[in-house]
Protein backbone atom coordinates (compact mmCIF):
# COMPACT_ATOMS: atom_id res chain seq x y z
CA UNK A 1 0.00 0.00 0.00
CA UNK A 2 1.39 3.37 -1.13
CA UNK A 3 0.77 6.84 0.44
CA UNK A 4 -1.69 8.18 -1.72
CA UNK A 5 -4.01 5.11 -1.67
CA UNK A 6 -3.90 5.52 2.60
CA UNK A 7 -5.13 8.86 2.21
CA UNK A 8 -7.89 7.64 -0.06
CA UNK A 9 -8.74 5.62 3.20
CA UNK A 10 -8.29 8.05 5.75
CA UNK A 11 -10.43 10.38 3.27
CA UNK A 12 -13.37 7.57 3.11
CA UNK A 13 -13.51 7.18 6.17
CA UNK A 14 -13.59 10.83 7.37
CA UNK A 15 -16.79 11.17 4.89
CA UNK A 16 -18.61 8.22 6.45
CA UNK A 17 -18.52 9.66 9.87
CA UNK A 18 -19.31 13.05 8.57
CA UNK A 19 -22.37 11.15 7.23
CA UNK A 20 -23.36 10.06 10.38
CA UNK A 21 -22.99 13.09 12.43
CA UNK A 22 -25.23 14.74 9.43
CA UNK A 23 -27.80 11.92 10.11
CA UNK A 24 -27.24 12.54 13.61
CA UNK A 25 -28.41 16.14 13.29
CA UNK A 26 -31.55 15.58 11.42
CA UNK A 27 -32.61 12.40 13.45
CA UNK A 28 -35.58 12.58 15.90
CA UNK A 29 -35.18 12.25 19.57
CA UNK A 30 -36.21 8.77 19.94
CA UNK A 31 -33.82 7.22 17.59
CA UNK A 32 -30.97 8.89 18.49
CA UNK A 33 -30.24 6.17 20.90
CA UNK A 34 -30.63 3.41 18.37
CA UNK A 35 -27.50 5.69 16.09
CA UNK A 36 -25.10 5.18 19.15
CA UNK A 37 -24.33 1.77 18.89
CA UNK A 38 -24.27 1.90 14.69
CA UNK A 39 -21.58 5.14 15.02
CA UNK A 40 -19.69 2.82 17.71
CA UNK A 41 -19.06 -0.01 15.52
CA UNK A 42 -18.37 2.27 12.45
CA UNK A 43 -15.67 3.39 14.35
CA UNK A 44 -14.70 0.49 15.61
CA UNK A 45 -14.62 -0.73 11.96
CA UNK A 46 -12.87 2.53 10.73
CA UNK A 47 -10.26 2.00 13.70
CA UNK A 48 -9.55 -1.23 12.33
CA UNK A 49 -8.67 -0.54 9.24
CA UNK A 50 -6.45 2.53 9.48
CA UNK A 51 -4.01 -0.38 11.96
CA UNK A 52 -4.32 -2.04 9.19
CA UNK A 53 -3.25 0.33 6.75
CA UNK A 54 -0.97 2.00 9.15
CA UNK A 55 0.84 -1.26 9.70
CA UNK A 56 0.93 -1.77 5.42
CA UNK A 57 2.68 1.76 5.29
CA UNK A 58 4.97 0.59 7.82
CA UNK A 59 6.36 -2.04 6.31
CA UNK A 60 6.47 0.00 2.84
CA UNK A 61 8.24 2.55 4.67
CA UNK A 62 11.03 -0.09 6.19
CA UNK A 63 11.54 -1.43 2.64
CA UNK A 64 11.50 1.50 1.09
CA UNK A 65 14.20 2.56 3.61
CA UNK A 66 16.41 -0.73 2.97
CA UNK A 67 16.03 -0.47 -0.87
CA UNK A 68 17.85 3.08 -0.88
CA UNK A 69 20.14 1.85 1.38
CA UNK A 70 21.13 -1.27 -0.93
CA UNK A 71 21.32 1.58 -3.52
CA UNK A 72 23.41 4.10 -1.61
CA UNK A 73 26.06 0.70 -1.00
CA UNK A 74 25.67 -0.20 -4.65
CA UNK A 75 26.60 3.43 -5.84
CA UNK A 76 29.12 3.80 -3.22
CA UNK A 77 31.07 0.53 -4.35
CA UNK A 78 30.71 1.56 -8.26
CA UNK A 79 31.84 5.16 -6.95
CA UNK A 80 35.22 3.14 -5.29
CA UNK A 81 35.68 1.40 -8.30
CA UNK A 82 35.85 4.57 -10.42
CA UNK A 83 38.20 6.02 -8.16
CA UNK A 84 40.65 3.30 -7.78
CA UNK A 85 41.08 1.66 -11.44
CA UNK A 86 44.32 1.34 -12.65
CA UNK A 87 43.78 3.12 -15.56
CA UNK A 88 42.69 6.73 -16.13
CA UNK A 89 39.28 7.53 -16.15
CA UNK A 90 37.25 10.51 -17.46
CA UNK A 91 33.36 11.76 -18.14
CA UNK A 92 33.36 14.63 -19.81
CA UNK A 93 30.14 16.40 -22.09
CA UNK A 94 30.10 16.82 -25.55
CA UNK A 95 32.12 19.36 -25.74
CA UNK A 96 34.96 17.56 -24.10
CA UNK A 97 34.77 19.51 -20.37
CA UNK A 98 35.61 17.19 -17.61
CA UNK A 99 32.45 16.01 -15.34
CA UNK A 100 34.07 12.80 -13.32
CA UNK A 101 38.00 11.69 -13.27
CA UNK A 102 39.51 9.30 -11.15
CA UNK A 103 43.38 9.16 -9.09
CA UNK A 104 44.58 7.35 -11.75
CA UNK A 105 43.88 10.44 -14.22
CA UNK A 106 44.74 13.03 -11.85
CA UNK A 107 47.98 11.63 -11.97
CA UNK A 108 48.51 10.89 -15.33
CA UNK A 109 47.52 14.50 -15.97
CA UNK A 110 50.22 15.81 -13.21
CA UNK A 111 47.50 17.82 -11.59
CA UNK A 112 45.29 17.68 -8.49
CA UNK A 113 41.87 15.43 -8.92
CA UNK A 114 39.64 18.29 -7.44
CA UNK A 115 41.01 20.61 -10.41
CA UNK A 116 39.91 18.75 -13.40
CA UNK A 117 36.39 18.76 -13.15
CA UNK A 118 35.57 21.39 -15.27
CA UNK A 119 38.15 21.68 -17.18
CA UNK A 120 38.58 21.64 -20.77
CA UNK A 121 40.12 17.98 -21.98
CA UNK A 122 41.69 19.56 -25.24
CA UNK A 123 43.80 21.86 -22.64
CA UNK A 124 45.99 18.51 -22.11
CA UNK A 125 46.56 18.25 -25.56
CA UNK A 126 49.75 19.65 -27.22
CA UNK A 127 48.89 22.84 -29.09
CA UNK A 128 49.67 21.64 -32.31
CA UNK A 129 47.11 18.78 -32.54
CA UNK A 130 44.32 20.73 -30.67
CA UNK A 131 42.60 21.39 -34.34
CA UNK A 132 43.02 17.83 -35.16
CA UNK A 133 41.35 16.44 -31.69
CA UNK A 134 38.31 18.80 -31.73
CA UNK A 135 37.62 17.22 -35.33
CA UNK A 136 38.09 14.07 -33.56
CA UNK A 137 35.59 14.57 -30.82
CA UNK A 138 32.56 15.65 -33.48
CA UNK A 139 32.97 12.88 -34.97
CA UNK A 140 32.78 10.94 -31.67
CA UNK A 141 29.10 11.73 -31.32
CA UNK A 142 27.88 9.96 -34.36
CA UNK A 143 29.72 7.21 -33.21
CA UNK A 144 26.97 3.86 -31.78
CA UNK A 145 30.08 1.90 -30.36
CA UNK A 146 33.49 2.15 -28.19
CA UNK A 147 36.32 3.64 -30.21
CA UNK A 148 39.67 3.48 -29.83
CA UNK A 149 42.02 5.42 -30.85
CA UNK A 150 45.50 7.10 -29.74
CA UNK A 151 46.14 10.45 -29.06
CA UNK A 152 49.14 12.94 -28.03
CA UNK A 153 48.68 14.02 -24.09
CA UNK A 154 50.47 16.84 -22.33
CA UNK A 155 50.07 16.82 -18.31
CA UNK A 156 50.48 19.82 -16.52
CA UNK A 157 54.47 21.07 -16.50
CA UNK A 158 55.10 17.74 -18.27
CA UNK A 159 56.47 16.46 -21.84
CA UNK A 160 53.51 14.90 -23.96
CA UNK A 161 53.40 11.20 -24.16
CA UNK A 162 51.27 8.48 -26.64
CA UNK A 163 48.19 7.33 -25.22
CA UNK A 164 45.68 4.62 -26.15
CA UNK A 165 41.81 5.65 -25.37
CA UNK A 166 38.61 3.44 -25.79
CA UNK A 167 36.08 6.29 -25.59
CA UNK A 168 31.87 5.48 -25.51
CA UNK A 169 28.92 7.64 -26.23
CA UNK A 170 25.88 7.92 -23.81
CA UNK A 171 23.04 8.94 -24.85
CA UNK A 172 20.08 10.17 -23.77
CA UNK A 173 16.17 10.81 -25.35
CA UNK A 174 16.29 11.80 -28.71
CA UNK A 175 19.42 10.18 -29.39
CA UNK A 176 21.26 13.33 -28.06
CA UNK A 177 24.91 12.68 -26.71
CA UNK A 178 25.00 13.66 -22.98
CA UNK A 179 28.61 12.28 -21.80
CA UNK A 180 31.51 11.03 -23.09
CA UNK A 181 33.75 8.46 -21.26
CA UNK A 182 37.24 7.90 -21.56
CA UNK A 183 39.84 5.06 -20.42
CA UNK A 184 42.97 6.43 -21.08
CA UNK A 185 46.79 4.62 -21.24
CA UNK A 186 49.93 5.52 -21.11
CA UNK A 187 51.38 3.73 -24.13
CA UNK A 188 54.67 5.01 -24.66
CA UNK A 189 56.80 2.92 -22.75
CA UNK A 190 55.32 0.18 -24.53
CA UNK A 191 56.07 1.74 -27.78
CA UNK A 192 59.51 2.11 -26.46
CA UNK A 193 60.40 -1.36 -25.85
CA UNK A 194 58.47 -2.76 -29.46
CA UNK A 195 61.04 -0.42 -31.23
CA UNK A 196 64.20 -1.54 -29.10
CA UNK A 197 62.51 -4.96 -29.97
CA UNK A 198 62.69 -4.01 -33.43
CA UNK A 199 66.80 -2.94 -33.75
CA UNK A 200 69.44 -4.49 -33.90
CA UNK A 201 70.58 -3.48 -30.34
CA UNK A 202 68.46 -6.15 -28.61
CA UNK A 203 69.88 -9.47 -28.62
CA UNK A 204 67.76 -12.43 -26.56
CA UNK A 205 71.28 -14.14 -26.21
CA UNK A 206 73.41 -10.78 -25.67
CA UNK A 207 76.32 -12.16 -22.82
CA UNK A 208 75.05 -15.31 -22.04
CA UNK A 209 76.89 -18.35 -21.73
CA UNK A 210 76.55 -20.80 -24.83
CA UNK A 211 76.71 -24.17 -25.20
CA UNK A 212 78.21 -25.87 -28.36
CA UNK A 213 76.89 -29.99 -29.41
CA UNK A 214 77.89 -31.69 -32.23
CA UNK A 215 75.82 -33.23 -35.43
CA UNK A 216 74.09 -36.12 -34.49
CA UNK A 217 74.29 -34.99 -30.70
CA UNK A 218 70.78 -35.60 -28.84
CA UNK A 219 70.46 -32.41 -26.44
CA UNK A 220 69.54 -32.27 -22.98
CA UNK A 221 66.08 -31.09 -22.19
CA UNK A 222 65.21 -29.19 -18.62
CA UNK A 223 61.70 -28.67 -18.26
CA UNK A 224 62.91 -25.49 -16.12
CA UNK A 225 64.91 -23.88 -19.57
CA UNK A 226 63.88 -22.56 -22.72
CA UNK A 227 66.77 -22.92 -25.34
CA UNK A 228 67.90 -20.26 -28.64
CA UNK A 229 69.34 -21.30 -31.50
CA UNK A 230 72.58 -19.24 -31.60
CA UNK A 231 73.85 -20.90 -34.57
CA UNK A 232 73.42 -24.06 -36.50
CA UNK A 233 70.25 -25.93 -36.75
CA UNK A 234 67.99 -28.32 -34.19
CA UNK A 235 65.69 -31.19 -35.33
CA UNK A 236 62.75 -31.86 -33.52
CA UNK A 237 61.03 -35.13 -33.20
CA UNK A 238 59.04 -37.63 -31.68
CA UNK A 239 58.36 -41.45 -31.84
CA UNK A 240 55.27 -42.49 -33.36
CA UNK A 241 53.43 -45.89 -32.24
CA UNK A 242 55.58 -48.32 -35.18
CA UNK A 243 58.69 -46.76 -33.57
CA UNK A 244 59.09 -44.45 -36.83
CA UNK A 245 60.87 -40.65 -36.26
CA UNK A 246 58.46 -38.26 -36.86
CA UNK A 247 59.45 -34.61 -37.76
CA UNK A 248 58.14 -32.02 -35.48
CA UNK A 249 60.25 -28.58 -36.54
CA UNK A 250 63.67 -27.59 -37.31
CA UNK A 251 65.09 -24.90 -35.39
CA UNK A 252 67.17 -21.79 -36.31
CA UNK A 253 69.12 -19.00 -35.67
CA UNK A 254 67.34 -17.14 -32.89
CA UNK A 255 64.55 -19.55 -32.56
CA UNK A 256 63.35 -20.93 -29.58
CA UNK A 257 62.79 -24.85 -28.17
CA UNK A 258 62.20 -26.61 -24.88
CA UNK A 259 59.81 -28.92 -23.14
CA UNK A 260 57.90 -26.48 -21.67
CA UNK A 261 56.59 -25.68 -25.55
CA UNK A 262 55.04 -28.88 -26.35
CA UNK A 263 53.10 -31.69 -24.47
CA UNK A 264 54.14 -34.78 -26.58
CA UNK A 265 55.40 -37.11 -23.58
CA UNK A 266 58.40 -38.23 -26.37
CA UNK A 267 60.00 -34.99 -27.54
CA UNK A 268 63.76 -34.77 -28.56
CA UNK A 269 65.76 -32.79 -29.88
CA UNK A 270 69.10 -33.56 -32.01
CA UNK A 271 71.72 -31.28 -33.23
CA UNK A 272 71.24 -31.10 -37.18
CA UNK A 273 74.07 -29.28 -38.34
CA UNK A 274 77.65 -29.51 -38.33
CA UNK A 275 78.10 -27.04 -35.12
CA UNK A 276 75.04 -25.76 -33.07
CA UNK A 277 75.46 -23.29 -30.56
CA UNK A 278 72.64 -22.88 -28.06
CA UNK A 279 71.76 -20.08 -25.08
CA UNK A 280 69.75 -21.16 -22.21
CA UNK A 281 67.27 -19.12 -20.47
CA UNK A 282 64.71 -19.97 -16.83
CA UNK A 283 61.49 -19.41 -17.71
CA UNK A 284 61.09 -17.56 -14.40
CA UNK A 285 63.55 -15.29 -15.58
CA UNK A 286 61.23 -14.89 -18.73
CA UNK A 287 58.15 -14.34 -16.84
CA UNK A 288 59.76 -11.64 -14.51
CA UNK A 289 61.12 -9.65 -18.05
CA UNK A 290 58.28 -8.46 -20.22
CA UNK A 291 61.46 -7.43 -22.35
CA UNK A 292 62.10 -10.88 -22.77
CA UNK A 293 59.19 -11.72 -23.40
CA UNK A 294 57.99 -9.31 -25.83
CA UNK A 295 61.37 -10.66 -27.79
CA UNK A 296 60.11 -14.21 -27.49
CA UNK A 297 57.05 -13.91 -28.89
CA UNK A 298 57.75 -13.33 -32.72
CA UNK A 299 60.10 -16.79 -33.05
CA UNK A 300 57.84 -18.54 -30.58
CA UNK A 301 54.76 -17.66 -33.90
CA UNK A 302 57.56 -18.58 -36.21
CA UNK A 303 57.82 -21.93 -35.09
CA UNK A 304 54.11 -22.40 -34.50
CA UNK A 305 53.59 -21.44 -38.23
CA UNK A 306 56.49 -24.14 -38.99
CA UNK A 307 54.65 -26.88 -37.27
CA UNK A 308 51.44 -26.09 -39.10
CA UNK A 309 52.89 -26.17 -42.31
CA UNK A 310 55.08 -29.63 -40.88
CA UNK A 311 50.98 -30.97 -40.34
CA UNK A 312 49.89 -29.94 -43.22
CA UNK A 313 53.01 -31.55 -45.41
CA UNK A 314 52.32 -34.60 -43.18
CA UNK A 315 48.26 -34.81 -44.25
CA UNK A 316 49.23 -34.86 -48.08
CA UNK A 317 48.11 -38.62 -49.32
CA UNK A 318 51.37 -39.04 -52.45
CA UNK A 319 54.97 -39.32 -51.12
CA UNK A 320 56.31 -37.05 -54.15
CA UNK A 321 53.68 -33.92 -53.05
CA UNK A 322 55.28 -34.61 -49.60
CA UNK A 323 58.66 -34.52 -51.05
CA UNK A 324 58.03 -31.49 -52.93
CA UNK A 325 56.50 -29.70 -50.48
CA UNK A 326 59.20 -30.51 -47.20
CA UNK A 327 61.70 -29.70 -50.56
CA UNK A 328 59.80 -25.81 -50.37
CA UNK A 329 59.47 -25.61 -46.42
CA UNK A 330 63.71 -26.41 -46.55
CA UNK A 331 64.31 -23.78 -49.08
CA UNK A 332 62.75 -21.17 -47.20
CA UNK A 333 63.87 -22.21 -43.51
CA UNK A 334 67.67 -23.13 -44.07
CA UNK A 335 68.13 -22.01 -47.63
CA UNK A 336 70.69 -19.58 -49.11
CA UNK A 337 70.30 -18.22 -52.43
CA UNK A 338 73.65 -18.59 -55.19
CA UNK A 339 73.24 -18.74 -58.65
CA UNK A 340 72.01 -21.87 -59.49
CA UNK A 341 69.32 -21.79 -56.83
CA UNK A 342 68.47 -21.78 -53.45
CA UNK A 343 71.08 -24.08 -51.35
CA UNK A 344 70.27 -25.35 -48.70
CA UNK A 345 73.04 -24.70 -45.96
CA UNK A 346 72.83 -27.96 -44.15
CA UNK A 347 73.36 -31.42 -45.84
CA UNK A 348 70.17 -33.39 -45.64
CA UNK A 349 70.37 -37.18 -46.11
CA UNK A 350 67.98 -39.27 -47.64
CA UNK A 351 67.25 -41.09 -44.52
CA UNK A 352 66.08 -37.67 -42.62
CA UNK A 353 63.81 -36.81 -45.75
CA UNK A 354 62.77 -40.31 -45.58
CA UNK A 355 61.49 -39.78 -41.70
CA UNK A 356 60.35 -36.27 -42.18
CA UNK A 357 57.83 -37.64 -45.43
CA UNK A 358 56.93 -40.79 -43.39
CA UNK A 359 58.20 -42.76 -46.10
CA UNK A 360 61.11 -45.07 -46.76
CA UNK A 361 64.65 -44.25 -47.88
CA UNK A 362 64.21 -46.40 -51.15
CA UNK A 363 61.31 -43.79 -52.12
CA UNK A 364 63.13 -40.99 -51.55
CA UNK A 365 66.00 -41.74 -53.46
CA UNK A 366 63.67 -42.82 -56.38
CA UNK A 367 62.15 -39.36 -56.18
CA UNK A 368 65.25 -37.11 -55.70
CA UNK A 369 66.61 -39.41 -58.92
CA UNK A 370 63.49 -38.21 -60.63
CA UNK A 371 63.73 -34.44 -59.30
CA UNK A 372 67.31 -34.53 -60.61
CA UNK A 373 66.84 -35.65 -64.13
CA UNK A 374 64.03 -33.20 -64.43
CA UNK A 375 66.23 -30.42 -63.28
CA UNK A 376 64.26 -29.33 -60.52
CA UNK A 377 67.16 -30.04 -57.97
CA UNK A 378 71.03 -30.48 -58.13
CA UNK A 379 74.02 -31.47 -55.96
CA UNK A 380 77.08 -29.03 -55.07
CA UNK A 381 80.84 -30.51 -54.59
CA UNK A 382 79.93 -30.90 -50.51
CA UNK A 383 76.36 -32.38 -51.12
CA UNK A 384 74.33 -29.81 -50.00
CA UNK A 385 71.27 -30.07 -52.40
CA UNK A 386 70.31 -27.12 -54.24
CA UNK A 387 66.52 -26.60 -55.25
CA UNK A 388 66.21 -24.47 -58.48
CA UNK A 389 64.09 -21.58 -58.41
CA UNK A 390 61.37 -23.20 -60.56
CA UNK A 391 60.22 -26.24 -58.59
Amino acid sequence: MNVDRFAQQVQAIHWRLAEMYRGADTALQPTSDLLLPVAFKELGTASEELQVAAEQLLEQTEELATTRAQVEAERQRYKELFEFMPNAYLVTDDQGKILEANRAAATLLNIEQSFLPGKLLVSFIPPQERRAFRNKLLQMHRSEWVQESALSLQPRHGEAFEAAVNISVVREVLDQAVTLRWIVRDISERKRALKALNTSEYNSYHDRPWHCYSKGELIHLEPSLLYIVRQGLVKLSTMSESGDEILMGLVGSSMPFGSSLTSLPIYQAIAFSDEVQLVNISLSEIAGSPHLTQALLSPINARLRQTELLLAIAGKRQVKDRLYHLLQLLKKEIGQSVSQGTRLTVRITHQDLADACCTTRVTITRLLSKFRREGKITFDSKQHMIIKNEI
